[in-house]
């Protein structure tokens, strides 16, 4: 070539076009190194129609930056009106080209669930599977924890961690008094409106303390506040123990020889299973103080009068009912927690996934153990 007309005249990659346009020298090493600058002057670079010729015969190196750069050349050119009569390239590199110039087909996907009823049926049998594996395994994960459990409190010294236990204490019952106060006390006052305002058809107000008192202590108030520690408590253990996950800390528990169990599992079964009934019993006194303001306000019930409705209302069964039932539930929200914890993937949309599933999977068996006692307690006559 005679003269040049555009030059990249650096040391590792260059290229130059001859004087009438017809060829477009290419040598050098085109890597990734050089790619920006090489962008940027082949943008520059002004070709004519016609024919052209690319000699890349003289490249040194060349990886897939540099050939899709080589590519993009050719393309340019053709879209401006010429014609490639040549396209030199050294053999080893035909490879790596041919392979960029190869057009890549995205095949559309195929859902695996059918359409019309069968895919309905195709759901329904998935979910079905899915429980009867989750129920098994989590059967399996209870047989585990009662016996961790049991040999805890058999052997406190060896198994249990006091500190972790007053910790979960702290967190899942002093931590959750303002919440489930507050939310019992307007329990009571919903419970006692709705109620005075039905038996007054019938001259009946100074019954709305016996419904009030009957409905808080037996059912209501651990109710409530086992719904309440579901959310608040179970989203926090399967959130903290999947964090966990995620961070791969359990891992590393696992390689030192730690028992997660004993560990992570233990003091937040017993320290819910301890705070729980004591929770329940606050529950109870916040919502009857409730009741007590609305019947005031709205009946003119004095406090006086209303402790004595009340102490003829209910007995010492009465409140036993409803505490009996706490550390169950108590149990069932610690090890749905826990459990879907340790089901959580190392992502973190795995986290609040499973977290909204043991706040669900929590609150159900709740509602379903509080509804096995009832029908107990009926067939007993308690």
């Amino acid at each position: 070539m005679t003269s040049v007309e555009s030059a990249s005249a650096g040391p590792d990659a260059w290229f130059e076009l001859n004087q009438d346009g017809r060829t477009l020298a290419v040598g050098g090493a085109w890597t990734i190194a050089e790619s920006a600058r090489l962008d940027r002057e082949l943008n520059a670079l002004e070709i004519k129609g016609g024919e052209i010729a690319i000699d890349a015969s003289k490249l040194s190196r060349l990886d897939s930056a540099g050939a899709w750069l080589l590519l993009r050349t050719r393309r340019a050119l053709e879209a401006k009106g010429a014609k490639i009569s040549d396209f030199r390239l050294p053999e080893m590199y035909r490879p790596l080209l041919g392979a960029l110039e190869k057009p890549r087909k995205s095949e559309p996907r195929k859902s695996r669930i059918p359409t019309g009823y069968r895919g309905w049926l195709y759901r329904i049998g998935r979910a079905t599977i899915h429980a009867y594996t989750q129920t098994v395994e989590m059967l399996a994960y209870l047989g585990r924890v009662t016996v961790e459990t049991g040999e805890a409190i058999v052997r406190p010294r060896g198994n249990l961690r006091v500190a972790a236990l007053f910790r979960q204490i702290e967190e899942t019952g002093i931590n959750a008094l303002p919440i489930v106060g507050l939310l019992s006390f307007l329990i009571g006052i919903v419970l006692a409106y709705q109620g005075a305002d039905q038996l007054k058809r019938f001259g009946a107000e100074i019954f709305t303390i016996n419904l009030l008192g009957v409905g808080v202590l037996r059912e209501i108030g651990g109710l409530m506040t086992a719904i309440i520690v579901a959310g608040r408590s179970g989203s926090a253990f399967t959130a903290h123990i999947g964090t966990m996950r995620v961070n791969e800390e359990i891992d590393a528990m696992q390689a030192m020889g730690l028992n997660t169990v004993d560990n992570l599992v233990l003091p937040r079964v017993l320290g819910l299973v301890i705070a729980l009934p004591l929770l329940t019993i606050y529950s109870d006194i916040m919502g009857l103080i409730g009741g007590a303001f609305m019947c005031y306000f709205q009946l003119g019930i004095t406090i006086p009068a209303f402790l004595r409705q009340l102490h003829e209302a209910v007995t010492v069964n009465t409140l036993m009912v409803g505490l009996i039932k706490a550390p169950v539930f108590a149990f069932v929200i610690a090890l749905v927690g826990c459990y879907e914890g340790f089901q959580v993937e190392r992502n973190a949309a795995s986290v609040g996934m499973l977290t909204t599933r043991s706040v669900v999977e929590g609150i159900f068996l709740v509602i379903v153990i509080d509804a096995a006692f009832s029908v107990m307690f009926s067939v007993l006559g308690i």
